[in-house]
C-alpha cells in the first residue's frame, strides 16, 4: 500500500475537480483517480478537423459562473488561462413555420420583444422574473446550499419570520409548479410559451413535471444575468486549469486508473484498490459516481439495495456536431448570435417528444437545441468556417420503436451505428429546412448516441446526462435517496458527490464545493 494521502477522489468530472482544487489549495494532500485516458468527465474537447475544436458533451457554463465554486476558484482559473465567452443573446426559439423569438441579457429588450409578439406577455415576463428575484435568496440558498446545514436552518428561520409559516408554505408550494402550469397561466402566445418550454429538458424534466416551471424561471434568471458562457478554446481548457490548480498545490491526477473497490475496515473507508491491484491508503474518500456504481460495486452495501431498486435514470441524450464551410445562413433573420437556439413546434411539441422518448420511442419531431459556439468563440474554427453543437434531450436509453414508423429498430433495442446515423438524418432534415444551403456546407458530421455517451463516461447510464431522473422524489432533500444527509454514505470517511447527489447535475461543481467546504477547504 502506498503512503497515505489525505483525500482520494474517484472520478475527474466537474465536481471531483472542484473538490480536488479546493482541498488541495487548503493544504490537503489530494489524489484523483480516473478510469478514462483523459480527465474531465463530461468536460472534454476534440477535433472535427484540423483547427476545428468542439465539445462532444457538455459545453455551457452558466451554472458555473453564477455558482459558489466559481467564486472560490475564479482567480486561479483566470491565472491558468480560462476565459469565458458569450454573446448577449443566450437563447431563442424557432418554430416550424419560421417564426422566432430571442432572449437577451437586457430585461427591457426582452419585455419589449415579448410584448411585440403578444401585448401583455412582456409585462407578465417582467412580473414573473421580479417575483422570482424576490424569492431568489431563498430558492438559490435551498438549491445550491447544503439542505441539512446550520446556514440552511438559519435561512429557513429568517424566511419563516419574514413570510410567516403560511407564506413560506405558499412560496414552497408555488415552486412545485410545472412548466406547462407556468406558461399557460403567464403567457398568451404560443411563441412566447415556446421560448421557455424546452428549458425544462435541460434540468432533466418534462413540461408536466413538478418543479419544471420553477427551473424554467431559474434558468431565465441565470441567462439574463450571465448569458450562456462557453470556455474559449473548448471545455478541455477548464479541465486543464482545474487540474493545474490541483497539481501546483501538491495534488495528483491519475488517468487510466480504474478503481475496483473502496477499502472499508470496520465500517470506515481507508482508501482504494485499483483494478491493477495497487492499493491506495487515504484518510477520506470522495466518490463521483452513480449510486449503483458506489453501493453495488465499489462499496457493496446490502442496506442500500432497496433504494437502488427504486432509483431511476432519466431519458438519454443524443448529440450531433457539424463543421461547416461558411457561416450559418438562417432563413429567419436575427439568429446568428443566439448561443442556444431551440427548434421545436412549441410547448405541446416538447411534451409530445418527451413522452415518446419516455416510452422508449424515437421522437417523431425531436426538440433540437442548436448551440452556435463560433458565435461567441471564433477560435473554434478557421476564419470563414463554423461549428454547430446540437443536443436532443429526448432520446430513449432502450429503443422500443420509432414514433414516425420509418426507422428500422434492432430487435434487442440497442443503439447501433446504423440507427444512430438514421436518426441523425431526421434531425438534419429539420435543420436543413431552416438554413439556406445547409447540405452543401457540411464538411464533417459527428453523431453521438445515448450508448456512445455512456461509452464516453460510465456515469451517463444509458446516455442519461443527469445522474438519474431529476423528478421531485429523488431530488433536493431526497437525492439520491430519501435518507440522504449531506453527502454522507453511512460509511465513515466516505462521501458521495457528482450529478447523482445534491444539488444535482450541470456544470456548477456544486456537490464538490459543498463537500470540500465540509472537509475544511
Amino acid at each position: 500500500m502506498t503512503a497515505p494521502i489525505d483525500i482520494a477522489i474517484i472520478g475527474s468530472g466537474i465536481n471531483a475537480l472542484t473538490a480536488g482544487a479546493m482541498l488541495a489549495k487548503s493544504g490537503k494532500k489530494v489524489a484523483l483517480f480516473e478510469r478514462e485516458a483523459v480527465a474531465g468527465g463530461c468536460m472534454r474537447s476534440e477535433t472535427l478537423a484540423e483547427g476545428v475544436t468542439y465539445d462532444p458533451l457538455a459545453t455551457t457554463f452558466v451554472l458555473w459562473v453564477t455558482g459558489a465554486a466559481h467564486g472560490a476558484l475564479a482567480d486561479d482559473l483566470a491565472r491558468h488561462g480560462v476565459e469565458f465567452c458569450a454573446t448577449d443573446t443566450p437563447t431563442g426559439v424557432l418554430l416550424p413555420d419560421g417564426r422566432a423569438l430571442t432572449y437577451t441579457t437586457d430585461r427591457a429588450a426582452n419585455v419589449a420583444a415579448f410584448d411585440a409578439v403578444e401585448a401583455g406577455d412582456g409585462a407578465q415576463l417582467a412580473r414573473d422574473l421580479d417575483n422570482f428575484g424576490a424569492d431568489a435568496e431563498l430558492l438559490f440558498g435551498l438549491m445550491g446550499g447544503d439542505p441539512w446545514s446550520k446556514s440552511t436552518t438559519k435561512l429557513l428561520a429568517k424566511e419563516t419570520w419574514k413570510r410567516k409559516p403560511r407564506g413560506l408554505a405558499t412560496t414552497m408550494g408555488g415552486a412545485l409548479q410545472s412548466m406547462r402550469g407556468w406558461l399557460e397561466t403567464s403567457f398568451e402566445n404560443d411563441l412566447t410559451r415556446a421560448l421557455w418550454a424546452p428549458w425544462c429538458l435541460h434540468a432533466g424534466l418534462g413540461p408536466e413535471a413538478a418543479f419544471s416551471g420553477q427551473m424554467g424561471q431559474v434558468i431565465g434568471f441565470a441567462l439574463e444575468a450571465a448569458s450562456a458562457p462557453i470556455v474559449k478554446g473548448g471545455a478541455a481548457n477548464m479541465v486543464r486549469a482545474l487540474s493545474a490548480i490541483i497539481t501546483e498545490n501538491g495534488g495528483e491526477i491519475h488517468t487510466s486508473s480504474e478503481v475496483a473497490e473502496i477499502t472499508i475496515i470496520n465500517g470506515v473507508a481507508k482508501g482504494l484498490k485499483l483494478s491493477n491491484g495497487k492499493e491506495i491508503a487515504a484518510g477520506e474518500v470522495l466518490a463521483s459516481v452513480t449510486p449503483n456504481q458506489l453501493y453495488e460495486t465499489l462499496a457493496p452495501t446490502p442496506a442500500k439495495q432497496e433504494d437502488l431498486r427504486k432509483y431511476r435514470y432519466g431519458k438519454g441524450n443524443f448529440q450531433l456536431h457539424y463543421h461547416l464551410d461558411g457561416p450559418v445562413n438562417w432563413k429567419t433573420a436575427g439568429l446568428d448570435a443566439v448561443q442556444l437556439l431551440h427548434i421545436t413546434p412549441g410547448l405541446d411539441g416538447v411534451s409530445k417528444a418527451g413522452n415518446e422518448a419516455e416510452r422508449g420511442f424515437l421522437p417523431d419531431v425531436p426538440t433540437i437545441c442548436v448551440g452556435q459556439p463560433s458565435a461567441a468563440d471564433p477560435s473554434r474554427a478557421p476564419e470563414g468556417q463554423s461549428v454547430l453543437w446540437l443536443q436532443m434531450p429526448e432520446a430513449p436509453r432502450h429503443v422500443k420503436g420509432d414514433a414516425r414508423g420509418t426507422l428500422d429498430i434492432p430487435e434487442d433495442g440497442q443503439w447501433t451505428e446504423a440507427l444512430r446515423e438514421a436518426y441523425a438524418d431526421r434531425v438534419e432534415a429539420i435543420l436543413a429546412d431552416h438554413i439556406d444551403g445547409f447540405a452543401d456546407q457540411i464538411l464533417t458530421r459527428r453523431a453521438i448516441s445515448p450508448a456512445d455517451l455512456q461509452g464516453y463516461n460510465m456515469n451517463l447510464v444509458g446516455g442519461d446526462p443527469y445522474g438519474g431522473a431529476c423528478t421531485i422524489e429523488q431530488f433536493f432533500l431526497w437525492r439520491p435517496f430519501a435518507d440522504t444527509v449531506r453527502h454522507a454514505t453511512g460509511i465513515k470517511n466516505l462521501y458521495h458527490i457528482g450529478a447523482s447527489t445534491h444539488p444535482g447535475p450541470g456544470l456548477s461543481g456544486g456537490s464538490g464545493y459543498l463537500t470540500a467546504k465540509e472537509l475544511g477547504a
